[in-house]
């Protein structure tokens, strides 16, 4: 019978928390540059002009329709092979940080981009039509009238996708980065605990995902309200 021994773990807690500090660093940048840009393209997306919606059409289902595995990969080996042919240059620093902050970056923003376009359908037809009567153009409407509407309506979709971003940081292990889950799989390989080091890194993303969603639902509530 296995006999459970967790006294590696307050040894572990400085390498974990380099770890974390990975995981938020991935969560946070992709969090706000998939927000940021994801709003650009489903502005795209409605402007019912083609040269701009069909090209963010195709970018948001490109992404969504890949798995984030693969874009990680793409990323870490194709992409940066690309350039250094192109630009006849060999890369002399450690890539994976930038690579993946770039992958999960382009990624997410795909699917910002339909949470922030599901947003923008939800403010009344009407407003719109008020505010370009009184001559304000296609940016400032969106800027001043529907998108302040708008994150209201989304934000509990917004965070509900933060988790699952921030459980999916964990894929980076396939590029060698060593974020929460790959620092505590690495300890706990090390130590000849891995089943404490992994039930311990699970307990900590249940507590925090859990604390996420109960954000989410106090939000659903009071919008309901």
């Amino acid at each position: 019978m296995y006999e459970f021994d967790w006294s590696s773990i307050p040894g572990a807690l400085p390498i974990l928390a380099k770890g974390m500090s990975v995981t938020l660093e991935l969560t946070l940048t992709a969090i706000a540059v998939g927000i940021v840009w994801g709003a650009l393209l489903a502005m795209a997306r409605l402007s019912g002009k083609p040269w701009l919606s069909w090209p963010a059409a195709t970018y948001v289902n490109v992404f969504r329709a890949i798995p984030l595995v693969m874009v990680i990969l793409w990323f870490y080996l194709i992409v940066p092979a690309l350039l250094q042919q192109l630009l006849h240059v060999q890369a002399s620093t450690d890539i994976r940080m930038a690579s993946a902050l770039v992958a999960f970056s382009l990624f997410e923003s795909a699917y910002y981009a339909e949470i922030i376009r599901a947003g923008i359908q939800s403010v009344p037809k009407g407003q719109v039509a008020a505010a370009q009567a009184l001559g304000m153009p296609y940016a400032q409407v969106m800027r001043w009238v529907v998108l302040p509407q708008a994150l209201r309506n989304m934000t509990p979709l917004l965070l509900t996708q933060a988790i699952i971003l921030f459980q999916d940081t964990s894929l980076v292990y396939v590029i060698g980065l060593a974020d929460f889950f790959g620092a505590a799989y690495k300890v706990g390989d090390r130590d000849g605990r891995l089943v404490e080091l992994l039930l311990f890194a699970g307990l900590i993303y249940f507590v925090i995902c859990y604390a996420v969603s109960w954000l989410v639902k106090n939000l659903q509530r009071k919008s309901v309200a």
